[in-house]
């Protein structure tokens, strides 16, 4: 039943996010610019994510380089 109600709820939500987006032409400037912070907010923490994401994938997957050693030996004269 849980399953349900959520997928109901999921239903509403985009019911209610088309129906403003379906006004959103003829909004005033005040809604425009509010929908503009909110959609560049969003695509930011996804592009952050995205980033953080392949920067762990790069360093986590990849084996790990382990170059030779060489030893310092002293100048001797």
């Amino acid at each position: 039943m849980a399953a349900d109600s959520f997928v109901q709820e999921m239903h509403s939500v985009g019911e209610r996010l088309l129906a403003k987006l379906q006004r959103l032409p003829e909004a005033d400037t005040v809604e425009l610019v509010a929908f503009s912070i909110i959609v560049i907010f969003t695509g930011t923490i996804l592009l952050l994510l995205l980033l953080a994401c392949s920067y762990c994938c790069v360093h986590c997957c990849r084996p790990e380089r382990r170059g030779r050693r060489v030893q310092v030996q002293p100048v001797t004269r």
